[in-house]
C-alpha cells in the first residue's frame, strides 16, 4: 500500500519484526525516502516558556497565549498554525486551572485530533494511530503503577464536553506514546526539546546498522511569501544506496554502546530483542574494549581496574555537572586519563566517553588548546566505530573543528569542518540550519586558511585583531544530556 507523499514505501511484515517499510525505488545517500508532520507534539515541560509550541524553535522573545497564559510561539504566523491544535487544550487548560505533564498533554491532542478526524487513517498516514503498538501488556508494575496515574490524571483534565474514551483505548494511547514517542530537538539540533508521534516512521524496524537515518526539520515560518513556508516534519534520509525491495531501517540507539548495552536497552525501552547482524556477530565490540597492545599489554587485573575507575569517575561527572562545577569536571577527567591512557586502546569507549566530556567542557571554559587535543582524538576513535555517515560522528567532527578554530588551529579545524559538512549533507541536507551555519563556517575557514598560507605572521595578527573587537563565540553551555536519543522514554 502507498499513501500521499508515501508511494516510494510499502509497508510489509516483516518476519519475526511485525510490520516493516520497504523501498519501492533505488534512493542515494542523502535522498528523502519520505518527509512526515507530526500526528501531534508537546514541548517538554520544562522548557515550556522558551520553546516555540508550533515550530519547537529556541527563541529569545516569545508571544504568550493570550487565553490560557501557557502556550508560546515564536510570532503571529506560529499562533495562527497552532491555533486548530491548541482550541481544546487551551479551554481545557483554563478549565482545570493549570497545564497537565507533556504526557498527558500528548494524549489529550491525539485524542482531539481523533475526534475531530475519526480514529481510521489520517491523511498521509500509512497506518492509523488504533493499529500503532503499545506493549502495555509487557509493562511491569512500576510502569503499569504509572500508566494507572497517567490515566487518573488524562480523566480529571479532559473536559466532559468532549468525546468520551474507554480506559482501555486511553490505555493504549498512553502505550503508544511510552514506546512510540519520537525525540524532538530545537533548530541547533543540540537539545531535546519536546516529543511528537509520527505513525508512518514508527513502521521502520530498528538496525544497529541503518540503511536511513530519522532528522528533524523544524520548518521555515519566517519566509515572507507563505509559498516558501515549510512545515515542521521528520524526514527519512538515506544513508547508503538502497535498491528496490530493501527493508528500511533506522536505530532507536546510539551504536557507540557495546552490543549487550544495546539490546539491553532496546528490551527495557522497546521490548524486542535486537537480532541485527551487528549484535549477533558482536560487530565492533572489540573496538569498543580495546586496549594497549605490545610489550607493555596490561594485565587483565589492570583492564578491570581501570574500566571500573572511569564507571565511577563518569557517575562523580555527572553529579558534578548538574552542579555546574566545571573546573571539577576537568580535573577529574585529567585524571581519568592519566590512568586510561597507558592502558585502553585509542578506540576503547570508556576513554572516548571522557575524551568527549572533556573536550566540551573545556572548551565552554575556553581552554580550546587542550580541547582541541582531546576532541581531536575523540573523533579519531569515533571515525573508527560508527557508520562513515552517521549524524552523530558528523555533530562530533563539526563541534571538534569549531575548538580547533578557536584554539587558532585553522589547518585541522577547516579539514574536520569540511568532514562535517560533507556528513552532514546526507544526513540533515543543504536547507537544514545546521548544514547552514556549518557551511558558513566553511567558507569562512577556508578564507582563513589562504590567508594563514600566505602570511602566517599577519594571519595571527588579524586574527588577534578581530576577537579582540567581537565578542568571542562561546561554546554552548555543556548539558548533561547526551545527544538526543531518537525516541523519547518518559523517566
Amino acid at each position: 500500500m502507498t499513501k500521499g507523499g508515501m508511494e516510494s514505501v510499502e509497508v510489509f511484515t516483516s518476519e519475526g519484526k511485525g510490520r516493516g517499510l520497504k523501498a519501492q525505488k533505488e534512493f542515494l545517500p542523502g535522498d528523502v525516502i519520505f518527509a512526515e508532520p507530526a500526528y501531534a507534539a508537546v514541548v517538554f515541560d520544562s522548557l515550556t516558556q522558551v520553546i516555540c509550541h508550533t515550530c519547537f524553535k529556541r527563541q529569545e522573545k516569545l508571544h504568550r497565549c493570550g487565553q490560557c497564559k501557557f502556550a508560546y510561539y515564536c510570532d503571529r504566523t506560529c499562533q495562527r498554525a497552532a491555533w486548530l491544535n491548541h482550541k481544546n487544550e487551551c479551554s481545557a487548560i483554563k478549565r482545570h486551572g493549570k497545564a497537565p505533564t507533556e504526557n498527558i498533554r500528548l494524549a489529550a491532542r491525539i485524542m482531539w485530533k481523533i475526534e475531530r478526524e475519526g480514529s481510521g487513517l489520517s491523511e498521509g498516514c500509512m497506518v492509523s494511530i488504533d493499529d500503532l503498538q503499545n506493549h502495555v501488556n509487557s509493562f511491569d508494575e512500576e510502569e503499569k503503577k504509572e500508566l494507572r496515574i497517567d490515566v487518573e490524571n488524562f480523566l480529571e483534565f479532559w473536559p466532559p464536553q468532549c468525546q468520551q474514551f474507554g480506559v482501555q483505548f486511553i490505555s493504549h494511547i498512553f502505550g503508544v506514546i511510552s514506546c512510540n514517542g519520537f525525540t524532538l530537538s530545537d533548530q541547533r539540533g543540540l537539545q531535546a526539546v519536546g516529543v511528537g508521534i509520527f505513525p508512518n516512521l514508527c513502521q521502520a524496524n530498528h538496525d544497529c546498522w541503518p540503511n536511513c537515518t530519522v532528522i528533524f526539520n523544524n520548518g521555515n515560518h519566517e519566509a515572507v511569501r507563505s509559498m516558501f513556508h515549510t512545515q515542521m516534519r521528520i524526514e527519512l534520509r538515506a544513508l547508503n544506496k538502497i535498491s528496490p525491495g530493501d527493508e528500511l531501517t533506522v536505530s532507536y540507539v546510539d551504536f557507540l554502546n557495546l552490543s549487550e548495552e544495546r539490546r539491553k536497552q532496546l528490551k527495557k525501552q522497546y521490548y524486542f530483542d535486537c537480532t541485527c547482524e551487528h549484535c549477533k556477530k558482536q560487530t565492533k565490540d572489540d573496538l569498543m574494549l580495546a586496549v594497549k597492545e605490545g610489550e607493555n599489554k596490561p594485565s587483565a587485573e589492570t583492564v578491570k581496574e581501570v574500566i571500573q575507575f572511569s564507571k565511577d569517575t563518569l557517575e562523580k561527572i555527572t553529579k558534578a555537572r548538574m552542579e555546574g562545577l566545571y573546573h571539577e569536571v576537568v580535573k577529574m577527567c585529567r585524571e581519568c586519563l592519566k590512568k586510561q591512557e597507558p592502558v585502553l586502546g585509542d578506540t576503547n569507549i570508556y576513554l572516548l566517553r571522557i575524551l568527549s566530556i572533556a573536550s566540551e567542557v573545556l572548551s565552554y571554559l575556553q581552554m580550546f588548546e587542550e580541547a582541541a587535543d582531546y576532541a581531536k582524538r575523540m573523533v579519531d576513535g569515533y571515525m573508527k566505530i560508527y557508520h562513515p555517515n552517521n549524524a552523530q560522528l558528523g555533530m562530533a567532527m563539526m563541534r571538534a573543528g569549531v575548538t580547533h578554530w578557536h584554539a587558532g588551529l585553522i589547518e585541522l579545524g577547516h579539514g574536520l569542518i569540511c568532514k562535517a559538512y560533507g556528513i552532514l549533507l546526507i544526513t540533515h541536507g543543504p536547507s537544514h540550519p545546521i548544514t547552514k551555519d556549518l557551511e558558513v563556517m566553511r567558507v569562512q575557514t577556508e578564507m582563513e586558511l589562504r590567508m594563514f598560507k600566505q602570511n602566517e605572521f599577519m594571519y595571527y595578527k588579524m586574527r588577534e585583531a578581530a576577537l579582540k573587537n567581537q565578542k568571542i563565540q562561546v561554546m554552548p553551555e555543556p548539558s548533561n544530556e547526551t545527544s538526543p536519543s531518537l525516541f523519547h522514554k518518559k523517566e
